[in-house]
């Protein structure tokens, strides 16, 4: 075994523990080149250094055993790098999630989500809309995709707006995680809107109301400030406030730009006394 390194001496050379040698062993990961049959001591290869190194860097980015494994198996340079580079975009992703998540903690400490609710009385609306149930994880995707549809609509029937887009969210969306979702761009009259009706998009209304209204204006993460505050603002003044919630969404360019604009939050109520 002159040309084999004890446990040891190659635990020094990759910084890895006798017992990470020894996990990594029993996962498959690194098996050692020799094995004493009666003491069980371990034994590596000096060429399985490179392979030691790669596996502790891969673990110190929080890689899965299973991606680990993956890499160390990858028939090429091409396939091992794909499964390198996709865990590091997930990485940023959450690295990106974990700093908004950090911002928005700071500015709950100082206050910077206190918002003015006012009371509004809003007409019955007629609208090219999309229902589906959908679930929290999925909403964000869903909303896009149903506003773009929405648009389209819109362009292929060459029709116009009376006011911006919206949507509407039952109170079970947020008890129980999923509810049925409308997406909606009001129009003139419902002539034009079965007119423009295809596929999910179909021609729907929305009944007059009175509502509890805020208008909130920065990184989605804060959107529940907004919800806050007209339920705070219901509470305070004893409203009623069946019913489901609409958002508004005031565009700030073009109302094709599906990610910028300003969202009014319209919690329903009754007329104050």
């Amino acid at each position: 075994m002159a040309d084999l390194l004890s446990i040891g001496t190659f635990s020094r050379m990759t910084f890895l523990t006798v017992k990470a040698l020894r996990h990594y062993h029993d996962a498959g990961l690194l098996a050692p080149a020799s094995v004493d049959p009666g003491s069980g001591y371990r034994y590596y290869r000096p060429d399985q250094v490179a392979t030691a190194r790669l596996i502790r860097r891969l673990r110190d980015l929080d890689l899965p055993v299973e991606e680990v494994r993956e890499v160390l198996a990858a028939p090429d340079e091409a396939t091992r790098n794909q499964v390198i580079v996709e865990h590091l975009e997930r990485m940023s992703r959450q690295l990106q999630e974990t700093q908004a998540t950090v911002e928005s903690l700071r500015r709950m400490l100082s206050g910077e989500d206190d918002l003015e609710v006012v009371e509004r009385d809003e007409a019955a609306l007629v609208m090219l809309a999309i229902r589906a149930t959908v679930g929290g994880d999925e909403a964000l995707s869903w909303w896009l995709d149903a506003f773009a549809e929405l648009h389209r609509a819109l362009r292929v029937a060459g029709l116009g707006r009376s006011g911006p887009d919206g949507a509407v969210f039952p109170t079970e969306f947020f008890t129980d995680g999923a509810g049925e979702l409308v997406a909606f761009v009001p129009v003139t009259s419902a002539e034009d809107a079965r007119r423009a009706a295809s596929g999910r998009v179909r021609m729907d209304e929305v009944p007059a109301g009175r509502f509890a209204v805020t208008t909130y204006d920065g990184p989605m993460i804060d959107l529940d400030a907004a919800y806050s505050a007209v339920g705070r603002a219901v509470t305070e003044r004893a409203l009623a406030s069946d019913g489901p919630v609409r958002e508004r969404y005031l565009p700030l360019g073009s109302e094709d730009d599906l990610l910028h604009h300003r969202t009014e939050v319209c919690w329903p109520v009754t007329a104050s006394g």
